[in-house]
């Protein structure tokens, strides 16, 4: 195979964006259900949409952060990562990815909670981080005075795979046995898994802001540090939060708790740095990534403030299990992941191609489409998810129909803001993949 002229890096991000626009489809699917329960109810059904939505968003963002590291090591250390393991790293997440979705479709489950799929298929995914982390480091060791986003990618590669394996421990009786232990460890590393993901995207973050300002000083000032170790301290501990349901030691709750509370330095660090970036808005405005960035910052800032008030234990109580803990996701996966993947795709697939171009009224339009979509489904799903919450406490419940009748409108409102998003988005994937024409064909010549 000629692979050497292959840029794997814009191969897996190819991969990811078919991957989003699978989980849009699913999502949709997904959430007809809840207007009309009939839909594909003897096909597919709620039961496999879920997790087919779910695991779809999730390996677009697995695999458009590993594009987008791949392509930020060949960016600083100058050469090409090893495409031989990494060809092999791919293959064996589109083996993985094969066999998760054959297991939705034909309803054989056999994992857990956002994990649904046969746990053979994790160990694909398994090898092929593995080969991830072997490649990236062994282009990156030799560079001196690594900047952030390379601290970033180091521990988001290092902690995943940590809490990835931790994830299957139910495997083993002596955890499955003990229900409290095995929804607290359940519960504790989707918490951990989704800051261990988050570094890998933010740190793409912070390569985007150098590579846009044409600079090196965001990567390398004091502030980006202390907010990384910040980020790596709630990642390690951040989890407490999400088992204050369960029966645990008090001090378990008492540390989740406090540590929950440092994210107030994030939202209170983007207030004080708002007026900055005003002028940083006003002098980058017309390159289309950075206004990709900008609305993942506003996202940041609204789901950084809802995840501090869902750490509240008297507001936990009443958010736990609903669809605002949805909303939060999604606010979080599209809102700040996908915005930010989004930019290093139109940055990487054809470098230089939006730079200096202007964008059109069209792609204005579906941009702020994008946003307002985005706006309409997150508050449809909080006012939903809270008034579910006011009705689990209430001493004089009405039946479980009648409250769900009564959160319809809700759900339909969030239904067309995703049938929104799912065409504003797609119209930018098309984009992205008419770009990306050469890779394309260049991996079709490599591979036959």
């Amino acid at each position: 195979m000629r692979i050497n002229k292959l840029n794997i890096g814009n191969l897996f991000l190819i991969s990811a964006l078919i991957m989003l626009l699978a989980g849009l489809l699913f999502g949709v699917f997904a959430a007809v259900v809840y207007i009309s329960p009939e839909f594909l109810k003897n096909s597919l059904g709620f039961i496999s949409l879920r997790p087919l939505h779910v695991s779809s968003a999730l390996f677009w963002i697995f695999l458009g952060a590993t594009g987008s590291v791949y392509n930020g090591v060949m960016i600083v250390t100058g050469q090409k990562v090893n495409n031989a393991i990494a060809l092999t790293q791919w293959i064996l997440w589109m083996i993985a990815i094969s066999g998760i979705f054959i297991s939705y479709f034909t309803k054989h489950f056999g994992g857990r909670e956002y994990w649904e799929f046969d746990p053979v298929w994790a160990l694909p995914i398994a090898i092929a981080w593995i080969l991830f982390f072997i490649n990236f480091y062994k282009h990156i060791y030799k560079v001196r005075n690594w900047p952030v986003y390379m601290w970033m990618w180091f521990t988001g590669l290092i902690f995943f795979f940590f809490s990835f394996t931790e994830n299957y421990l139910w495997l083993f009786p002596v955890f499955r046995e003990h229900f409290v232990t095995d929804m607290t460890i359940q519960w504790k590393v989707n918490g951990s898994l989704v800051g261990a993901w988050n570094q890998l995207v933010y740190g793409t973050a912070f390569f985007l802001m150098d590579r846009i300002s044409g600079t090196k000083t965001v990567g390398k000032n004091n502030l980006a540090f202390a907010m990384y170790f910040l980020g790596l301290f709630n990642l390690m501990f951040n989890w407490g939060h999400h088992i204050y349901t369960l029966p645990t030691d008090k001090y378990i709750r008492y540390i989740g708790y406090a540590v929950s509370m440092t994210e107030w330095i994030f939202f209170v660090r983007i207030i004080y740095n708002w007026k900055k970036s005003v002028s940083d808005i006003q002098k980058h405005y017309h390159y289309f990534p950075y206004r990709l960035i900008m609305a993942s910052d506003f996202w940041v800032f609204i789901n950084i403030g809802l995840a501090s008030l869902l750490s509240i234990p008297a507001i936990n109580i009443y958010t736990h299990g609903t669809h605002v803990t949805v909303a939060h996701a999604m606010g979080t996966t599209i809102g700040i992941n996908s915005m930010i993947l989004l930019a290093a795709c139109f940055e990487f697939l054809k470098p230089g191609w939006y730079r200096d171009m202007k964008p059109t009224f069209s792609i204005n339009l579906n941009f702020w489409t994008l946003q307002i979509c985005l706006i309409v489904l997150f508050l449809s799903l909080n006012i939903a998810g809270f008034k579910k919450g006011l009705w689990q406490l209430s001493e004089n419940q009405s039946s479980y129909s009648v409250m769900m009748q009564s959160l319809k409108p809700y759900f339909i409102a969030f239904l067309f803001a995703g049938i929104g998003l799912l065409i504003t988005i797609s119209i930018f994937v098309i984009k992205l993949l008419k770009g990306a024409a050469n890779t394309i064909q260049n991996f079709a010549h490599s591979m036959f």
